[in-house]
């Protein structure tokens, strides 16, 4: 387990010599009067010519074509809650720097000072032109799915709410790995999903996409179920027709899926399920349950966290990355259901193959496909290649990508290429 991060070391961190985690920089020579001529005027008036003639060669001749944009009001930022615009921005400039090192796609972060809906969506539209891709992060629920419907529908790029789908692809990966060692299939599973926000409504959809047939979520009110009126329409779609209690649901089930905060679900309604139990604790920083009280109780759990120094963290940067690098490469018009499906297969399939020797030594452990590693780590190189693949092959098959004649073999050899070198641990 690492050694606690102090307040003092994390604004040093923020502050030291430069302020912020990101800068831009240039790619192109910079070093003579032709170069400026070249870069600015006049050699810059041809490309533009180009792109307002031909629009889909601004992916050709700006950086567009490996620009995502982080875009947030800041009101659900990790655990802090509704901190605002501003106080966001640290968060969106990390998230910029995951994209860098993860999968070589640039980011700006923009930080959009409104809880209006239609106004957000107004701003990320009117500057979508720049992007290649749209990443909405950290915008609170319910408000975050009208947010996305609306962008995904008016733009013609990428745009993925990472809060929510990161986490569903995830721990879907997660689930499929599960099943292999308890011996389960997908359309025989009962899966309890307790808190009924962004991320578990996106979690719900994507393991009913992939075959999951019997799911109960629980809010803070308790089982969503058919009799409440105080249902929106987001849980409406996962209330069930016969009013139970929490104990109720518990008894029997495979899979737990927390993602609401610590207390939520109890050891009481562990022991209740059947055997084999999956327990996924994903409260940040303070799991629902800690993962050692579970395996206490349930020795045959297969358990999972939120959190890096436990195993099975259910790790929102072995999506989102190579999701976003396999859909721009391609460039795909959005990202569906097909490509999360795929990223997750795509993860599934990795954890379950033999893992470098590197890896052993970043954890300092024997780390091998079994209940205590059921989803690949973050720092395995593989997964740019794996992911990022699985991803702009779906999107070609479903058919929202825009490229032609797409050497995947080549591919996979360029993203080989672009793996990380220098953002392993010291």
């Amino acid at each position: 387990m690492s050694t606690p991060i102090s307040n003092e070391e994390a604004l040093a961190y923020h502050e030291g010599d430069r302020p912020g985690k990101l800068a831009t920089e240039v790619i192109k020579s910079f070093k003579s009067q032709r170069d400026l001529s070249l870069a600015y005027t006049p050699g810059v008036a041809v490309p533009c010519l180009e792109i307002e003639k031909h629009p889909e060669t601004a992916f050709r001749y700006t950086a567009k074509a490996n620009l995502i944009g982080v875009i947030s009001n800041g009101t659900a930022v990790l655990g802090l809650g509704d901190i605002g615009a501003l106080a966001s921005k640290p968060v969106m400039e990390g998230k910029a720097v995951l994209f860098k090192k993860f999968s070589d796609l640039d980011a700006f972060d923009i930080e959009v000072d409104t809880k209006d809906v239609e106004r957000f969506c107004s701003v990320v539209e009117a500057i979508a032109p720049t992007f290649g891709g749209i990443n909405l992060e950290d915008i609170k629920a319910p408000e975050c799915f009208e947010i996305e419907k609306r962008l995904v529908a008016r733009l013609d790029i990428p745009v993925m709410h990472d809060d929510q789908h990161g986490t569903a692809v995830i721990s879907a990966a997660a689930i499929i790995n599960a099943c292999r060692i308890t011996e389960h299939t997908l359309d025989s599973l009962r899966i309890v999903i307790v808190g009924a926000g962004a991320a578990a409504i996106s979690c719900g959809r994507l393991y009913r996409k992939m075959g999951v047939k019997n799911i109960v979520m629980i809010d803070s009110k308790g089982v969503i179920h058919t009799g409440r009126d105080d249902l929106n329409a987001y849980k409406e779609a996962f209330a069930v027709k016969v009013a139970t209690t929490q104990q109720e649901a518990f008894e029997g089930a495979h899979v737990v899926v927390g993602l609401s905060r610590p207390g939520t679900f109890s050891i009481d309604d562990v022991k209740r399920m059947a055997n084999d139990p999956v327990v996924f604790t994903l409260a940040n920083p303070t799991p629902e349950i800690m993962p050692q009280l579970v395996k206490e109780a349930r020795p045959d759990a297969i358990v999972a966290t939120g959190r890096s120094d436990f195993p099975n963290q259910v790790n929102n940067v072995l999506g989102f990355p190579f999701i976003f690098r396999g859909a721009v490469d391609v460039r795909a018009k959005a990202i569906n259901d097909e490509m999360k499906l795929a990223a997750s297969e795509a993860l599934a399939k990795l954890a379950r193959r033999e893992v470098p020797e590197y890896i052993h030594k970043i954890y300092n452990t024997d780390v091998r496909f079994g209940r205590d590693y059921i989803i690949p780590k973050p720092f395995d190189k593989r997964l740019i290649v794996e992911v990022s693949s699985a991803v702009a092959g779906a999107a070609i098959h479903s058919g929202v990508a825009r490229v032609a004649n797409f050497d995947m073999e080549a591919y996979r050899e360029e993203l080989s290429e672009r793996i990380c070198v220098d953002c392993q641990p010291e």
